[in-house]
């Protein structure tokens, strides 16, 4: 971060200013705000944008420079700098998984005090969905200790193939073997539970030169595909729905001390989702057996026109519309993805959030907090979420943007981005999550390729909790 006071020039600049009757600080500074950010459509929008518009109120030359991490590395590259304590940053993306580390560690700023002393902040959180405040700012989870503001809110839309959907014969045809109504229309996805997802997958499986919509298939074809990855949080991401919709749980952070892993985390509920889960992975493509099918896998499978539906992460589920690389950016809609019936017929749609909070770190002086919290208000104004929502980057965090008439006009994924907005959840936010994830996505692996039962693999992972969250304190 760099403040450079700029003398003379500017008392000369207030003078002319002040004679010629305009408005102008007497005195103004050069502030430049660093942020750590992954390098992607969202955050490259927030640099243009800033650099085009952002005007501070202070009158200072205030800059908001991003340095863009490629994804891979970005929480090496954080969590380097953080543990530097070279100070390098003034606002930090951050996955919500994340924060507790870095609060616990002293790296993240508490914002309540500032909050309070703010009603245009206080207005601006007014108007932030809930989900994304609970998800994102948060800790520890689900409390009344704010840290963030939404960056890139992000929740999972189902993209399928319209041109195969919406067939007469294939509608027909699916009519007949299931007695069902295969999806055409975003009203029809809203019916769909993962019952009927599964019969999806199980019919558009073909084989080279079987009929396919208007043609035949001219190689393997299947018919779903959701994450199941073994790398960082893929598999946990989509089991999590599962496993909450048929009413298990994960250890609850929010009721610590008193919260268990065992008997919650390999419930009988927890069990039945799992294997629900495992159950509808085999209408995927044999990549799915290998730990391998990803949020990136599955995207190239459907762009490659090799899977009639999936469910993805609207931020990256966006670029099959692009023609320059997608086989099937003129043949895809989108709808809101399965839910589970209750007991009482009702759609349960549990799911676990994704997305990024943007927050301040501890070491910036009250003016860079107060700039910062400008720049806070700038991006979660409703003109600024708009054009975000616009270029096609991202998805409102204000109720008051999603609520507009043309919203869900916008993208083809925005209505259902709100639709899905209330049943979202998140993991577990403390220090632990990292030793958290890995086992456990060892486990589901182990579950995807068929070496242990969905039971055998959610005793080991409860097990293995109850015993670290123990050591750490966080289970009595």
């Amino acid at each position: 971060m760099t403040i450079v006071k700029k003398g003379g020039a500017i008392a000369l600049g207030a003078f002319v200013a002040t004679t010629l009757g305009v408005s102008s600080p007497a005195f103004s500074k050069d502030i430049v705000i660093q942020m750590a950010a992954p390098d992607w459509g969202p955050t490259r929008f927030m640099q243009e944008f800033a650099d085009k518009t952002y005007k501070a109120p202070s009158g200072n030359n205030v800059k908001l420079a991003i340095d863009f991490i490629p994804w891979p590395s970005f929480y090496e590259r954080v969590a380097a700098s953080m543990a530097s304590g070279e100070k390098k940053y003034q606002l930090v993306v951050s996955d919500s998984q994340w924060i507790g580390t870095f609060i616990e560690g002293g790296q993240f700023m508490k914002l309540n005090k500032y909050i309070d002393a703010d009603p245009a902040l206080q207005k601006t959180l007014d108007d932030v969905h809930p989900a994304l405040t609970e998800a994102y700012a948060t800790y520890p989870y689900k409390s009344g200790n704010i840290y963030g503001f939404p960056q890139m809110p992000d929740t999972k839309v189902t993209a399928f193939r319209k041109d195969l959907f919406c067939d007469a014969g294939e509608q027909a045809a699916f009519k007949s073997k299931y007695s069902k109504t295969l999806p055409c229309s975003y009203e029809d996805w809203e019916k769909v539970d993962w019952t009927t997802w599964s019969d999806i997958g199980e019919f558009f499986r073909r084989s080279p030169g079987d009929k396919l919509g208007a043609g035949k298939s001219t190689e393997e074809f299947y018919g779903t595909a959701y994450q199941a990855g073994k790398g960082y949080d893929f598999s946990s991401m989509q089991i999590n729905a599962f496993i909450w919709q048929n009413g298990g749980g994960i250890w609850d952070e929010s009721n610590q001390p008193k919260a268990q892993a065992e008997g919650v985390v390999n419930s009988a509920a927890a069990v039945k989702g799992l294997e629900k889960y495992l159950d509808i992975l085999k209408h995927s493509p044999p990549i799915a057996k290998t730990g391998q099918m990803d949020i990136f896998a599955i995207q190239e499978l459907y762009m490659q026109g090799k899977i009639a539906a999936m469910i993805n992460w609207n931020a990256v589920a966006a670029a099959a519309l692009d023609a320059k690389n997608s086989k099937v950016a003129d043949k895809t809609a989108f709808g809101i993805p399965p839910g589970t019936k209750n007991g009482s017929g009702k759609m349960e749609r549990w799911d676990n959030i994704g997305g990024q909070p943007f927050v301040l770190t501890t070491w910036n002086s009250e003016e860079v907090v107060k700039e910062s919290l400008e720049v806070v208000k700038w991006w979660l104004s409703p003109e600024t979420q708009l054009e975000f929502a616009k270029k096609g980057s991202g998805n409102a965090a204000l109720m008051s943007v999603m609520a507009l008439p043309e919203y869900n006009a916008i993208n083809p994924w925005n209505r259902a981005h709100a639709a899905v907005l209330p049943w979202q959840k998140d993991v577990w936010h403390t220090p632990e999550f990292f030793e958290l994830l890995t086992q456990q996505q060892e486990e589901y692996d182990k579950a995807i390729t068929g070496q242990v039962s969905a039971k055998e693999a959610l005793d080991a992972i409860a097990k293995f909790q109850q015993e670290l969250l123990t050591e750490a304190g966080r289970i009595n």
